[in-house]
């Protein structure tokens, strides 16, 4: 899920769109649910995809020469950066698909340069394959260690995986070898995975107002996690200030976008979260805040939507898509469109990632269902990190409650 994401010390070429995070948001998330969201520069394209001109140009530049030649990796590799970051903006696991097709001829190699190794792991995760990202990950490092953003994009898959020591180790190794500041974005987060979002909120808040990390992308990423520390710890009316103050000067930060208006949703505030989610063609992820918030607001627009949505849900069967996306799952159990099978798919899900959002859907749906020992393995992972927030929390005292009356 998604996305997604690098440091704000790390040094990129100059970028016009992307995102600069390398920690599920999606993550998170995610794009439409972008679980995680590339590193921008040098594993992107150095212009936006969806921009027009000159920039939409670049895109077909590259996919033609990868066309005239599939088996020249550099090519293939210029290509499959284009996609897979199409991929996390737009939702659209299709893109995905153009990406591994570009790398196909060597998926199964076993020596690559830095680069492939480095791409192929962003390919693997975004399809889910964990492990396969992170032996990829560590080849790469083998071969390349100076490379900040393929330690960043190992720290984010060991977060999302749950192995928390392994992440506390890649900060360590950002710290000695990329800097403090670099090091305490990585901890900052760590601490908001941990159960520590009230004491990474001061060091979050210094990071943002440096000099050095007043560009766009890094503002994504830091204005994301400041909203992000201040949601976990309740104090929501500081969260939806900071991300509507960012959208303002970011109005295509994704993450933010899709952000605020859940959590707005989560609050009532359903006019304001429609003109947040709505567009023209919203992401899945989108899509999805504007059903709740219509059907909130009783706008007459909410049958609309949801035959839209899941117009998209039979279009990702043809495809044989099978793929867990957080969309799906608020679709089917937060929409209410089929609760038992978002709490089957939840369930999945969560053998393979654990993140916050995810663990909330599926304690939700155990509860709904009064299945609570679905959902038991989300406090087992709880007391594992430490991770809490202020929506988890409840939901898992009462997700205690029912465990003890089974």
């Amino acid at each position: 899920m998604c996305v997604h994401k690098v440091f704000p010390g790390f040094r990129w070429k100059p970028c016009c769109k992307g995102l600069l995070i390398a920690v599920a948001a999606s993550s998170t998330g995610a794009f439409a649910q972008a679980r995680f969201s590339p590193p921008a520069g040098q594993i992107v394209l150095s212009a936006s995809v969806h921009a027009q001109g000159q920039q939409a140009d670049s895109l077909r530049e590259v996919e033609r020469a990868w066309r005239q030649n599939r088996n020249d990796l550099d090519a293939s590799l210029r290509y499959a950066r284009a996609v897979f970051l199409l991929g996390l903006t737009e939702g659209d696991l299709r893109w995905y698909g153009s990406a591994k097709a570009a790398l196909q001829p060597w998926w199964s190699a076993s020596t690559l340069p830095a680069e492939g190794h480095f791409l192929r792991a962003l390919v693997k995760q975004g399809f889910h394959d964990f492990p396969g990202g992170l032996d990829d990950l560590a080849a790469a490092i083998r071969l390349d260690p100076s490379r900040a953003e393929f330690w960043s994009w190992r720290f984010s898959l060991h977060l999302l995986t749950a192995q928390m020591d392994a992440a506390r180790a890649d900060c360590q190794d950002i710290r000695q070898r990329f800097g403090h500041d670099e090091a305490q974005a990585c901890v900052a987060t760590l601490m908001v995975r941990s159960g520590q979002a009230a004491q990474a909120i001061p060091e979050i808040n210094r990071l943002v107002a440096l000099p050095g990390y007043q560009g766009a992308l890094t503002q994504d990423w830091l204005r994301y996690h400041q909203g992000e520390a201040y949601r976990a710890t309740g104090r929501y009316d500081e969260a939806i200030a900071v991300w509507e103050q960012h959208l303002k000067a970011r109005p295509d930060s994704h993450l933010v976008r899709l952000s605020l208006a859940e959590l707005l949703n989560q609050q009532g505030q359903y006019a304001r979260a429609r003109q947040v989610a709505a567009s023209s063609s919203p992401t899945d992820a989108l899509l999805v805040q504007w059903l709740l918030a219509s059907r909130g607001l009783k706008d007459g627009e909410t049958q609309r939507l949801a035959d839209q949505f899941d117009s998209r849900m039979r279009n990702q069967a043809l495809r044989r898509e099978s793929l867990i996306e957080r969309p799906t799952l608020v679709y089917l159990i937060r929409y209410g469109a089929d609760p038992a099978e978002g709490l089957k798919l939840a369930a999945e899900n969560w053998t393979t990632q654990n993140e916050p959002q995810d663990a909330v859907l599926l304690v939700e749906a155990a509860l709904r269902l009064n299945q609570p020992k679905m959902a038991a393995p989300v406090l087992d992972w709880m007391a594992r990190t430490g991770y809490t927030d202020a929506v988890l929390q409840p939901l898992a005292q009462q997700l205690q409650a029912r465990l003890g009356k089974a």
